[in-house]
This record gives C-alpha cells, sequence and structure tokens, in this order.
C-alpha cells in the first residue's frame, strides 16, 4: 500500500511570481518525492505497511529507533498538506464560520497573522509554522523540523513550510518577505475552512 506522491494541485507556474516554477520543480519533484519514497522503501515489508501514514506517523512518534521512519513519514505527509494550503490568488481574508473562529479565538484576523507570522519567522532553522485546532480552539503553533501537531493531539488546519528549500530561490535568506507573501497572496483560505468544517 505505497503512500503516492500527489501531483501539485495547480500547474508549476500558477503561484508565480510569489513561488516561482524553479522552486516548485525542486521542492515537490526533489525534496517531497525524495520523502515519499524514502517512507515506502522503510514500510515495505513491515507492519506499518498496512496503515495509514497518519497512522505511522502517531505510532512512532518520540522514538529514537524509528527517527527516519518519523522523519520521512511525517514530511512526506507535511507536504502533501501545504501544497493544498496554498493557491493562485490566495491569501486575502476568509470568510463564514473559519472568519468567526479566527475572531472569537484570536480576538482578530489582524492578531491571528501577527501570531502566525512571527511562529514562521521565530522557527530556529528547518521546521513549520501551523494553525491548529486544539481541544475546539485555535491555535498557532510552530514545529521543528519534520513534525507534525496531530503527534499532540491536534488537528493541523493550516501549515507554511519554513524550511529554506521552500522559499530560497525565490527569497534567500528573506524568510519575513516569504512569511508576507504566503499570507498575503498565497493561502488557500477555502482549504482552511474545509478542515476546520471536519474536524
Amino acid at each position: 500500500m505505497a503512500y503516492q506522491l500527489p501531483p501539485l494541485p495547480y500547474d508549476y507556474t500558477a503561484l508565480e511570481p510569489y513561488i516561482s516554477k524553479s522552486t516548485l520543480e525542486f521542492h515537490h519533484d526533489k525534496h517531497h518525492a525524495a520523502y515519499v519514497n524514502n517512507y515506502n522503501a522503510a514500510v515495505q515489508g513491515t507492519d506499518y505497511d498496512s496503515q495509514s501514514i497518519e497512522e505511522v506517523i502517531k505510532a512512532v512518534a518520540g522514538d529514537p529507533e524509528k527517527a527516519g521512519l518519523f522523519n520521512n513519514a511525517a514530511q512526506a505527509w507535511n507536504h502533501s498538506f501545504y501544497w493544498n494550503c496554498i493557491k493562485p490568488n490566495g491569501g486575502g481574508t476568509p470568510t463564514g464560520a473559519l472568519a468567526d473562529k479566527i475572531a472569537a479565538d484570536f480576538g482578530s484576523f489582524d492578531a491571528f497573522k501577527e501570531a502566525f507570522a512571527k511562529a514562521g519567522a521565530t522557527q530556529f532553522g528547518s521546521g513549520w509554522a501551523w494553525l491548529v485546532l486544539d481541544g475546539g480552539t485555535l491555535k498557532v503553533t510552530k514545529t521543528l523540523n519534520a513534525e507534525n501537531p496531530m503527534t499532540a493531539g491536534q488537528t493541523p488546519l493550516l501549515t507554511m513550510d519554513v524550511w529554506e528549500h521552500a522559499y530560497y530561490l525565490d527569497y534567500q535568506n528573506a524568510r519575513p518577505k516569504y512569511i508576507e507573501t504566503f499570507l498575503s497572496s498565497l493561502v488557500n483560505w477555502d482549504f482552511v475552512a474545509q478542515n476546520l468544517a471536519a474536524a
């Protein structure tokens, strides 16, 4: 039951000028594909092969002997999720139940944006910024390397990849500019709203 590398949900040029064709080709076709291939090789012939990737992530999290399996499983999942968190003509502000929930739990959409941008900018080294549902409340969190909030019982609703390979070809060392662009021009709020509705 090999985990499949999902195709991008848009063309390689669809996110320009914010994310270049070159970045998507390297990020999806090289980095993401390698995580998927390594994950499939690691679970082949094991009991994990019959489990969903989410089940494997939760089962091996925190086990030092399974660190390699966890890293590749979580990075495969994180990237599949990330591609759906961005879209052409994205950004702007959410509407409906998601907008109401953000306003209720953060005080305002601007307060959410500030917290999310800070999480991404202050994640030292490689990692991810997340909007999660935790016990019925929306929260912003950040994780190191491949870590995923689902291992802490939280439901991921939105993620932003802050590994350098996500933005370096386009923004070099200007991670805050990438974060600003992510929020203003790339976020797929429809996907986030679907995740909240399904949580």
